[in-house]
């Protein structure tokens, strides 16, 4: 099956001055499946006051770790309901007719567990069900963008090689800022490019997305001079249209500093 490879900007961003971005996308349009019209917002994502398990655990965690942190911060019934999907998930794992079960719970788990623990319930329903790289990809086109989140989280563990690097792709085509911090997660500081990224850490500034979200930054961007030179010229761009610059910004410009050479010992002349 052929998927657009373009996704849906956060509503009400502004893509056109976005200089990653080639052209503004109509953000009640859902373009990963060329239906519409699509929610502004999920109904599973996090809402004001609430909080979700931290990036790092959702992305670098095992599933055991994950799992126990979840199931912590769970209610009796939601707790009853994680377990039986796991282990459903985990009874008839890949791919069963045009939609296994295990992507329904998926798009249960919201609802059954909450917006602030749905994020981490998802990855370990992927976790339990051993999606490949194409189990992903069809999650990750056909799904909401909380869906489309669990899917990128669950990327480092799930796919060794490079073939999800399309969805990481995708998602840092949008002004979503949830589903970028989803993106720079540890899959792509594996496998994007230098040039891709590179643009992945500008888009983090010119969205607000923190660049502790960037994993692996300072590895990455240690004595990247072509990353100092775009940071610079962002900083110039912003600056000459009386627009602040953002507070990261200097930040990962002093990483790209190159380390310092060691002075040689003086010579003895004694």
């Amino acid at each position: 099956m052929t998927h657009p490879r373009t996704s849906p900007a956060t509503p009400g961003a502004d893509t056109a001055a976005d200089p990653l971005t080639d052209h503004a996308a109509d953000p009640l349009t859902d373009h990963a499946t060329g239906t519409g019209p699509r929610t502004a917002a999920d109904p599973s994502d996090p809402v004001p006051g609430t909080t979700s398990p931290g990036t790092t655990t959702l992305a670098a965690a095992t599933p055991a770790e994950l799992r126990d942190h979840v199931t912590a911060g769970l209610d009796d019934p939601a707790r009853g309901w994680l377990r039986r999907a796991l282990d459903e998930a985990a009874a008839h794992p890949g791919t069963h007719g045009p939609i296994s079960v295990w992507e329904l719970r998926i798009a249960e788990a919201g609802r059954r567990c909450g917006p602030e623990h749905a994020d981490a319930a998802r990855v370990l329903i992927l976790h339990a069900a051993r999606a490949d790289a194409e189990a992903l990809s069809r999650v990750y086109y056909q799904g909401t963008g909380a869906e489309r989140r669990a899917v990128l989280y669950a990327l480092p563990h799930l796919v060794p090689g490079s073939e999800g690097l399309p969805l990481v792709e995708d998602a840092l085509r949008t002004n979503d800022t949830r589903l970028l911090t989803a993106a720079v997660g540890p899959y792509a500081a594996r496998h994007l490019d230098a040039h891709q990224w590179r643009h992945a850490v500008l888009k983090c500034l010119f969205t607000g997305v923190p660049v502790d979200a960037v994993a692996d930054l300072d590895r990455r961007a240690e004595g990247d001079t072509e990353l100092a030179r775009m940071l610079t010229d962002y900083a110039a761009e912003r600056t000459a249209a009386g627009r602040t610059v953002p507070a990261d910004l200097n930040r990962v410009l002093t990483l790209t500093d190159p380390p310092a050479t060691p002075s040689a010992p003086a010579a003895d002349h004694g």
